[in-house]
């Protein structure tokens, strides 16, 4: 057996053993490196039950994963392991881990959920119930609802404090902030902001948390010491209508200097000095620019576009669209998992 391996191994290898080991090990290294780089965009589709693959590198579709009935809001488990994925006509969430892509648990989030987060102990779950228009209390353990708290019509983006004791959540029909005592369970403060507020993003350091209002073609920034609305960032577009500049989604840059806004029914997304507040660039995307993210380097944003079934990748350097990629029909978000 050694004189086989002896004589597969070229010769100087042979008199050079460390730099034998060194050859062999070096191709598993760099096949170690790629897989560790390697990122893929999870799309969730309501139409078709089905969360979407699509590797940031190749920026092609690599599978599809099935769901829960009519997945919308995913993000991450507080320890990264699990997907976990809100599903509005099944009035549950799923919870996939990343590792197999299998789903392992599915628990009830109760009437019509829409945006949830997760405390970062990983044991209770905040979500929004449209119809009930209540902050819905999930634990986790049991999968059981343990609570809720009455807000205003047709709630839905919801966000946590970093410190864990506040929920925000905002209210469509009411125009409203809510903030949440999570000790409590009581509204202590109504902030009002723009029409149809949807989402939340809060800057990396905590100071201010911004809410895309999509009927009002703005952003509202909140101080969050405050409570208090301090600027209201406007967007226009040239050739079109301040009715059709719906943002919704919308994410920060790891420093916090940059901020992605998609403007909905306005089919670009803006990109702002969160500095100056002012729109800096303006990236034609697909229909209906809806949810943002930023994969790790930050050089890359993926955008989901709803109207026209596909996401978007663009190129953060150069503010320019690389590739329109088809996914599932009517795609809702999108989470970027290294």
């Amino acid at each position: 057996m050694n004189r086989n391996v002896t004589r597969n191994v070229p010769c100087n290898m042979t008199r050079h053993p460390l730099k034998a080991a060194l050859a062999l090990t070096l191709p598993l290294v760099a096949l170690w490196g790629t897989a560790a780089t390697a990122q893929t965009a999870y799309v969730s589709s309501e139409k078709d039950h089905a969360i979407t693959l699509v590797d940031l590198k190749t920026q092609a579709v690599t599978g599809t994963l099935a769901t829960c009935k009519r997945p919308r809001h995913m993000q991450r488990s507080p320890d990264g392991k699990l997907l976990m994925v809100a599903c509005g006509d099944s009035q549950q969430a799923d919870l996939i881990d990343l590792a197999t892509r299998k789903s392992v648990r599915r628990i009830g989030l109760g009437d019509d959920p829409e945006i949830f987060d997760v405390a970062a102990d990983g044991k209770t779950l905040y979500v929004s119930n449209e119809e009930d228009a209540e902050l819905g209390i999930v634990d986790m353990a049991s999968g059981k609802r343990v609570g809720a708290v009455k807000v205003g019509e047709e709630p839905e983006g919801v966000l946590l404090s970093p410190d864990g004791r506040t929920a925000y959540v905002t209210s469509e029909v009411a125009s409203l902030v809510h903030v949440v005592d999570l000790g409590t369970r009581k509204v202590v403060k109504n902030i009002p902001v723009g029409k149809r507020p949807r989402r939340f993003a809060l800057t990396p350091d905590g100071r201010q948390l911004w809410v895309s209002n999509e009927l009002g073609a703005s952003v509202s920034v909140i101080d969050t010491q405050t409570l208090a609305v301090v600027d209201t960032l406007r967007f226009e577009l040239k050739g079109a209508r301040a009715a059709d500049i719906t943002p919704v989604g919308l994410t920060f840059s790891a420093d916090g200097r940059r901020a992605f806004v998609g403007l909905g029914n306005a089919n670009h997304v803006a990109f702002v000095d969160v500095a100056t507040r002012k729109v800096t660039d303006l990236v034609l995307v697909g229909k209906r620019a809806w949810s943002v993210a930023l994969d790790k380097s930050q050089k890359t944003l993926a955008v989901v576009n709803g109207l026209s079934d596909d996401l978007t990748l663009v190129d953060v350097g150069t503010a320019k669209a690389l590739k329109t990629v088809k996914v599932g029909r009517v795609p809702h978000t999108v989470v970027i998992v290294e």
